[in-house]
């Protein structure tokens, strides 16, 4: 972490991020039209609230490989990679070939099939976790891993941590991305609805405690257990994945995991972004720390929508008996299920995993010579297929040390010189790079090239 670093000119960042607003809008002029088009009858254009951008978003027609085209023929590398889902690489042929084979099979019968069987049972090996059963998204998967956590427990209250996202639905719509000053205290932080139409009720019933502090964690659910009402589960992330990457302190996870079982608290692994892009088993694997469920999605299907739960048997026995229902009429579609299948057996390989821990290796590095070159205030972080650079003088371990440390203006100035310059990131401050199997040196390089463009841009007299 560079502690010395130089203080920026931010009228200088304000004229740079101007021009390079003006200068993606003049190359976006197709999505351009394409917004108003889409705006008739798409709300705000898009079909998910995090793919709008003012003055209008960028609509993508195409990927092969390591790259993506948008509407406007804009050539670029993708390491946005569809929020961490593409680990595999776009039109991976090996996955389009087994969806190809089941599709002329037949593709959904609300019944299970063999890939269900082959996908479950490479999970259980990968996770060690026995029991299995699968979704159609993230915040399915979520959804249904706390709802089994309620039944198993017979209890409704659950514990979070401030500032992670797990999903869409309204249990873990809490305590995600508040202004700093309504955080609340260390101790007791607050519970805060993520935008409208959010029951009070609900809110209520979600506690959220910071990250790398299990100390924090415990004392808050003692207090909890005082009003009677100790939490079912503590669904977290064991590397938070939504403040850029910020990882476990060492022994966090192993306290974490020790307090939950004490308590008799089921402790979820949200897995959504650290499953298969870090390591074979995730962050269970990568960690060495058992919990009593993981859920995941994201790059599972290699680009379809499929999510899973595993969990241990005395937790997911709610399910087998029946006094937990965990249904969908497209879980375990066959599609997805061949997809899963292809991607765990044939892309998402040991050496797949080799290919990503020497471009991240290599990414983190050249990023770090170049704040080092030019004394910025930030230093890289990064783990499997995922990294960023944190624009921050301050060790970021959690939400509090994240909101007010990092800095945004710098971060949004990062993402357009991206995309201006051949690299499709993700846009925020609170996103990093996913790399896929199919990028190369030269991939990662150009990224690199690029964060030195704009550090000498920010740096020149």
């Amino acid at each position: 972490m560079n502690t010395t670093a130089i203080q920026l000119d931010r009228t200088r960042i304000k004229e740079l991020t101007l021009r390079e607003e003006e200068r993606l809008n003049a190359n976006t002029q197709k999505s351009k039209e394409t917004f108003e088009r889409a705006s008739k009858h798409l709300s705000g254009g898009v079909a998910s609230s995090y793919q709008l951008r003012e003055p209008w978003p960028i609509y993508m027609e195409s990927g092969v490989g390591p790259k993506v085209w948008d509407v406007d023929g804009n050539e670029m590398y993708d390491f946005h990679n569809g929020f961490g889902s593409m680990v595999q690489g776009h039109a991976n042929p090996l996955i389009g070939e087994a969806v190809q084979a089941r599709y002329q099979k037949g593709t959904h019968f609300a019944a299970p099939t063999e890939d269900a069987i082959a996908v479950g049972n490479d999970l259980a090996a990968r996770w060690g976790l026995p029991k299995w059963r699968y979704t159609n998204s993230g915040s399915e998967a979520t959804m249904d891993a706390i709802r089994i956590a309620r039944g198993h427990t017979g209890r409704d209250d659950v514990m979070k941590i401030f500032g992670s996202y797990h999903g869409h639905h309204d249990t873990v719509m809490v305590s995600i991305g508040v202004e700093y000053d309504q955080i609340g205290d260390h101790e007791n932080l607050a519970s805060l609805p993520y935008g409208a139409g959010i029951p009070q009720a609900t809110v209520d019933q979600v506690v959220a405690v910071p990250f790398n502090d299990a100390g924090a964690m415990e004392r808050r659910m003692l207090k909890m257990k005082e009003e009677g009402r100790l939490p079912a589960c503590v669904i977290m992330e064991a590397a938070m994945m939504n403040l850029g990457v910020v990882l476990p302190e060492d022994g966090y996870l192993e306290e974490v995991r020790e307090i939950t079982s004490r308590h008799g608290v089921v402790l979820i692994f949200d897995e959504v972004k650290t499953g298969i892009t870090i390591a074979p088993g995730g962050a269970v694997e990568k960690f060495g720390v058992m919990p009593d469920m993981v859920t995941l999605a994201k790059a599972l299907g290699g680009g379809f929508p499929v999510g899973a739960i595993g969990g241990n048997e005395e937790v997911m026995a709610c399910v087998e008996d029946g006094s937990v229902y965990q249904v969908g009429t497209y879980n375990g579609n066959p599609l997805c299920m061949a997809a899963a299948r292809a991607n765990l057996e044939q892309v998402m390989t040991a050496e797949a995993y080799k290919t990503l821990d020497h471009l991240n290796d290599r990414i983190l590095a050249g990023c770090n010579e170049v704040v080092d070159k030019y004394n910025l205030p930030g230093y890289t972080v990064g783990i499997g297929s995922k990294g960023c650079v944190t624009f921050s003088t301050e060790h970021v371990n959690d939400y509090e040390t994240f909101k007010a440390n990092q800095d945004a203006e710098l971060s949004e100035l990062a993402w357009l010189f991206n995309m201006n310059r051949g690299i499709f990131m993700t846009p925020g401050r609170e996103e990093e790079w996913t790399l896929s199997v199919t990028h190369t040196d030269e991939a990662v390089d150009r990224y690199v090239e690029v964060f030195e463009e704009m550090a000498s841009d920010l740096t020149r007299p």
